[in-house]
Parts: C-alpha cells; structure tokens; sequence
C-alpha cells in the first residue's frame, strides 16, 4: 500500500513525535525540496516523502529515479549540535538502513563504502547526504531503495540492481521501520560519532578483505585490499605501498 503521513505516525507509535513527516504524490527530488526547507527554517526531524520522484539526485550526478509502487524515496532533516563533525555520516546511515531492513525480513544486505547498500552483490539501495549552505551540521539524508525492477528497466541497469520484491509490501511500515533505526543511528553518531558504530557497519562490509579496484574522477584506478574503514568512516586500502586512508566521497569500489 503507498504510504502516507497518517499510516507513517501510526506504524512508528510513541515515535512519531520525533518526526515531522510530509508525503507527497510527485516531487522533482526530496533532497533538493527538503533543503529549501531547511534553508527556510524547518526543525530537525522533518521528512520528507514522495510516492513518485522526477528528477531524484545521487551521488557523483547520477540520477535516481523513483515510480510509485517501485521504490521508496524520502529525505531526512537531521540538526546536530553546532560543532559536530559529519565524518562518516553516510557510513552511520547505511547502517540504520541495513538494520531496518532487516526488522522486516530483508536481513541479506551488505554495505558498500561509502553509501550503497547491496544484495547479492547488486544494488539495492543509495544514500545522498547534503550538508545545508552555512550550517555544516545540518544534514539532509536522501534514501532510495528499490522494491521491486520496473519490467522497462534497461537490461544492463537490471544486471547490476536488487530489489526487496517482499511478497507484501506496506510502504507506510517500511518508513516506520527506517525513521526507526535511522533515529536511534543519528543519536548514537551525535554522541560518540562514527567510532561507536564502526564494528557493527564493518559486520556487514560487502568487500571485507577483497582485492578491489579504486577509481576516482581525477586519478588512475589503483588495486588493493580492501581493509575497511577507520574511526572517522574513512576507507582503508592497503597496496604495495602501505594501507592509505580514502576521505573522497568521489570514489568507487569494484571487484578487481
């Protein structure tokens, strides 16, 4: 059933006061709507829905197009305390993602640094996170996740996708079910950072100890060792000359 704010308020029960939640029909991209209002003066907790999506942002430019019924597709306003540092964000929400799925049934997903999550290897879902103009601490967490493959989806965006296909799916649950997980995630990062959630993100890390290759936009693709990530959620690569910590958001990781 496709969500909608009354359903969403139910499913999270004494929790739905922490959240200020807006479902739409359409929208061109929640990120880009939701930071108009952050910029405008929405509080921490605002969420942002929407059954379709036109024009949805990920990362490095790609674009994540959402239809109703296919995927799910919100953002999150989170405020940190003036002065937090936002490493490894993406990391902390990737795990909150991974637990939430999880909670419904869908506990066979794996991470990929720095924010996709993955099963059977294949894309499941993404994460944008965009700090607001002028307030670093102040975050807006974009989320997609495929329900199920369009039949129109080109092959080679097919080949390299997952899908939930849970046998029933109530969208509204699924929210609750995140918004859940995500706030109990963002609390812990607040209070001691990425560090206290290290071990539990590198539980779940896709490329654990693999050879993987590294490209970025303005570098030759190098191999290496996929040591995991660090305190700070930076990548660790390890190579013939020594392990070297990855900060760019502007990098992938492949199999080599």
């Amino acid at each position: 059933m496709p969500a909608t704010t009354a359903a969403i308020a139910s499913a999270l029960g004494p929790l739905a006061r922490r959240f200020d939640v807006d479902v739409l029909d359409s929208c061109a991209s929640t990120n880009a709507e939701l930071l108009a209002r952050a910029e405008a003066g929405a509080p921490s907790g605002t969420v942002l829905v929407a059954n379709e999506q036109t024009a949805g942002r990920g990362r490095r430019g790609r674009s994540w197009i959402s239809s109703p019924g296919d995927s799910l597709a919100f953002s999150l306003l989170w405020r940190f305390a003036p002065g937090t540092a936002p490493a490894g964000l993406s990391l902390a929400v990737g795990l909150a993602v991974a637990r939430a799925l999880a909670r419904v049934g869908a506990g066979d997903t794996a991470l990929k640094w720095p924010n996709d999550i993955l099963r059977n290897r294949r894309k499941l879902g993404g994460i944008l996170v965009e700090l607001l103009p002028g307030a670093p601490h102040a975050a807006v967490i974009g989320i997609g996740i495929n329900l199920r493959l369009p039949a129109a989806m080109p092959a080679d965006l097919r080949a390299a996708s997952a899908a939930l296909d849970l046998p029933a799916t109530d969208e509204s649950a699924l929210y609750a079910a995140l918004l859940t997980e995500l706030l109990a995630a963002l609390e812990q990062f607040a209070a001691a950072g990425f560090a206290a959630l290290r071990d539990d993100w590198m539980a779940r890390h896709a490329f654990q100890d693999a050879p993987v290759l590294l490209s970025t936009d303005f570098a030759s693709p190098r191999e290496g060792i996929c040591r995991g990530v660090d305190a700070d959620g930076a990548l660790l690569l390890e190579s013939a000359a020594g392990i070297e910590r990855v900060l760019s958001g502007e990098v992938s990781l492949r199999p080599a």
